[in-house]
């Protein structure tokens, strides 16, 4: 009977959601009609009267303090946008209306895949809209408490930005939480947990959770975040995965009864993946590359629908550690496809693998003199096709730049990508004698320019803002300087602006009958 009620709410929040995208039109020209309609015991034309009597009282100084104040708050305005912008990297208003109102009028953010998509198989849809995807998550971004605080300790500065951070939060509610969670005491603390800002107040959250019951997310909280070295991570991941194959068993038993437990069983899957995963990348950290190697085939032969995590690109990092470049090879063949979304990892492991066939011997003398043979025409084209995906990758393996931490999201082809790729894949690039020289040789022939992408811009409404701002003091200053020409312009504004309404008015006036039209304005 519940789901029943549930169901019928939902269709009737379509239903109306549907009403307002694409008959909005029609619902304004029919309020505007029945505006027109009772106009005469609404008094309207009489309020008009009034109104454009007190307008026309009015001295130059009351517009003037008009558009001062018009101005001066559209400037408070873009004070404000800026700050946040400078502060937060994003605009205020936009985070409002994309977070807040957008899914009040049905909007529906295609900017990545959900949770449910991937889990239940939607391949096609999902792979789509990967690829128009900038932000992604960094496949191997390091633990807060283990390796990014460490980095705090010594410089007392902070590795991660506060849109990082804020990104990778929106990443832990949508994976870690569902609708259900506010059933269980325990999860409703990690529900809050995951939006507090404070880092001693998610740890806090987490231990209170812990004190009711086995909680899988509370134990990744931690061993992210409290945990000082991989070892304790690795403990507290142990832990997490006890009680995360438990709940995964139980939903699994019940994901088909009901829309709630199939939302159920699609968080208990993304926290299995994830203790999985990271606990793979616990073991390549503390030099168990054959275990962790296993442990990422195992996970994708479980879950080979569930690719959001990437985790083919700690695979190829682990492989490259192990040199065992036919198994590198294998991967790349399934994964380095026209269909699929590239990444620096896929696109410079394969020119690696190219260019590991002919460097140790490769010389840009011999090259020149006697032309470059097939094997080095393929090593060649691969670092050139790499470079084109990502022409920032190169300074950094060439060590021409220094290396930072890398992020816990990157922007595809962008600076960022380049600078987690280069923090892990330096080494295999050393390992392998020439490689690095053949880059050098031959990386700078695919563009005259290294490209800057990607380009910060101002967002939209501090643009707005400031236009507004400029056009409004010019305005007041108009007002102030030429009263009687500005209220003659502002006058003939207006009259111009109605124009069409009143024609149309006129036209529907004398196309219908006037006893109708009587009848309709006496009710």
């Amino acid at each position: 009977m519940a789901e029943a009620g549930t169901g019928f709410l939902e269709q009737l929040k379509s239903c109306i959601v549907w009403s307002w995208t694409y008959l909005w039109t029609l619902w304004f020209f029919i309020m505007l009609f029945l505006v027109y309609i009772l106009r005469v015991p609404l008094k309207i034309n009489d309020n008009l009267t009034t109104v454009s009597m007190f307008l026309n009282t009015l001295t130059p100084k009351f517009y003037v303090a008009l558009t001062g104040t018009s101005s001066l708050i559209s400037g408070l305005i873009l004070i404000f946008e800026w700050w946040y912008f400078r502060k937060y990297g994003t605009s205020f208003i936009e985070q409002v209306s994309v977070s807040h109102l957008r899914p009040l009028l049905g909007g529906v953010d295609n900017s990545a895949p959900s949770a449910a998509s991937a889990a239940n198989g939607d391949a096609d849809s999902s792979r789509q809209s990967v690829s128009e995807c900038k932000v992604w998550r960094n496949p191997l971004n390091l633990f807060r408490g283990a390796e990014y605080n460490r980095y705090t300790w010594v410089t007392g500065r902070e590795p991660l930005t506060y849109y990082d951070m804020n990104l990778s939060a929106q990443d832990h509610q949508t994976f870690f939480t569902c609708d259900t969670d506010h059933l269980r005491p325990a999860d409703a603390i990690m529900q809050k947990a995951w939006r507090e800002r404070n880092p001693q107040a998610r740890i806090s959250a987490a231990h209170e959770a812990l004190e009711l019951n086995e909680c899988a997310t509370a134990y990744i909280l931690l061993a992210e975040e409290e945990a000082t070295t991989i070892v304790e991570a690795e403990k507290l991941f142990k832990q997490a995965l006890k009680a995360g194959e438990g709940c995964y068993r139980r939903s699994q038993q019940l994901q088909h009864h009901g829309a709630q437990y199939e939302a159920q069983h699609r968080r208990d899957t993304n926290v299995l993946v994830y203790i999985k995963r990271r606990l793979a990348m616990c073991a390549r950290k503390l030099g168990r590359t054959r275990e962790a190697v296993k442990m990422m085939r195992d996970l994708m032969k479980e879950f080979p629908l569930l690719s959001m995590f990437n985790i083919h690109e700690n695979l190829l990092e682990a492989l490259l550690e192990l040199q065992a470049y036919a198994d590198v090879q294998a991967v790349l063949a399934k994964y380095d496809d026209i269909s699929l979304p590239k990444s620096a990892t896929i696109c410079y492991t394969a020119a690696l693998l190219k260019a590991r066939a002919v460097s140790d011997k490769f010389s840009p003398e011999a090259a020149s003199r006697r032309g470059l043979s097939t094997a080095e025409m393929n090593a060649v084209e691969a670092i050139h096709r790499a470079v084109e995906f990502n022409p920032h990758v190169p300074k950094y393996l060439l060590e021409m730049k220094s290396l930072i931490l890398p992020p816990e999201h990157i922007l595809k082809r962008g600076d960022s990508e380049a600078i987690a790729y280069a923090f892990f894949h330096l080494q295999h690039w050393k390992r392998v004698e020439g490689a690095l020289n053949l880059l050098h040789c031959t990386w700078e022939g695919t563009f005259h320019e290294v490209s800057v992408y990607p380009k910060k811009e101002l967002p939209f409404f501090i643009l707005f803002t400031a236009g507004l701002c400029s056009f409004t003091a010019m305005l007041a200053l108009l007002t102030h300087q030429f009263p009687e020409l500005m209220g003659v312009f502002a006058k003939a504004f207006l009259s111009t602006l109605f124009a069409p309404l009143n024609f149309v008015m006129e036209k529907v006036e004398s196309i219908l009958p006037s006893s109708l039209w009587h009848q309709l304005t006496r009710i």
